[in-house]
């Protein structure tokens, strides 16, 4: 595979991973047999609702009424929630009553931008964005490849560790914490591996990586890659599913599909999750117009459904 860094920075980052990773991330010898006690729970990303133009109350009650634990709303959401006069501790209140625990949030500040100025005021988003999660309860956010999307910008992971640091320095004074993630259509960080050195790089003790199924296909990421991923280094993953056609460079977000319903390894992935003895938050997230077609609350409880059949699939195949 290729990479973006020197062999010196590789060597160096991976000792900097041996403070970060635990051993229970990183397998030489045959994997351990699958856990069959579960390690998984259930969030809905709102995304997978952003067809139906829901606000962020009517979004909470349609999630716990479909059976999740957890929910993953955008940045903006909460945002146009506290535009139009809902008080945030409002909302705080609405999941703790529901049940539902903010698992994370999407955000889309450029916080790892070269230039100055932009990166300023990347920062000052991700600082706003931090603080109407914590005020409504939320534990993470997503720190996206947001500014260093385009193929016309090189991101040097060496700066990009830097800067993730910093954002993590963010996150501990406001009590939320970023999650790195990868794009796979991206031009910069669109492979589970450039995030893992990023995040190695950092060298910080709330490092993680948001991984999900759609993006590690569509940006060359091996399941087996998630070996890497240490309890602590992994807290939400993104569950979705990508057919066998268009080819896998030509997929876009609106392609894909509910996990279990296309080629993706979900099975390996989980079984990978338990083997590293993590507990994750699996989060569903899709942006199928089809599914916008059939009334919103079948949406979200066929989520919950299909995530939890292919649960179902790992437990049975963890006991022949």
């Amino acid at each position: 595979m290729h990479t973006d860094v020197s062999r010196r920075g590789f060597m160096s980052a991976a000792t900097a991973a041996c403070g970060m990773l635990s051993a229970s991330g990183v397998r030489a010898a045959a994997p351990a047999p699958v856990a069959t006690g579960s390690t998984f729970r259930y969030a809905l990303n709102a995304a997978t609702l952003r067809g139906y133009k829901l606000s962020l109350s009517e979004q909470i009650v349609l999630t716990a009424q479909a059976g999740y634990t957890g929910i993953e709303p955008w940045v903006d959401d909460i945002a146009k929630a506290a535009a139009g006069g809902t008080p945030l501790s409002t909302l705080k209140r609405q999941c703790a009553d529901a049940g539902l625990s903010v698992v994370s949030a999407i955000s889309f500040a450029a916080w790892a931008v070269d230039d100055d100025t932009a990166r300023a005021k990347g920062m000052e988003q991700m600082k706003r964005d931090m603080d109407l999660v914590a005020q409504i309860g939320g534990t993470h956010i997503a720190a996206s490849p947001a500014g260093v999307y385009g193929a016309n910008v090189k991101l040097d992971l060496d700066r990009a560790a830097e800067r993730y640091r910093a954002v993590l320095e963010l996150g501990r004074s406001m009590s939320v914490i970023p999650q790195i993630e990868f794009w796979g259509s991206s031009a910069n960080l669109s492979r589970l591996d450039q995030c893992i050195y990023v995040a190695a790089r950092a060298a910080h003790p709330d490092a993680c990586v948001l991984a999900d199924a759609y993006h590690m296909y569509r940006g060359g990421s091996e399941a087996a890659s998630l070996r890497l991923l240490s309890r602590s280094a992994t807290h939400c993953f993104h569950m979705n599913d990508y057919p066998a056609q268009p080819a896998r460079e030509a997929l876009k977000d609106s392609d894909r599909v509910w996990p279990g319903d296309g080629i993706a390894p979900l099975t390996e992935i989980l079984a990978i999750f338990r083997q590293n003895h993590a507990s994750v938050w699996l989060s569903v997230e899709l942006f199928n117009a089809t599914y916008w077609k059939q009334p919103a609350p079948e949406t979200a409880r066929t989520g919950l459904a299909k995530m939890q059949a292919v649960v179902a699939a790992l437990d049975a195949a963890s006991k022949r």
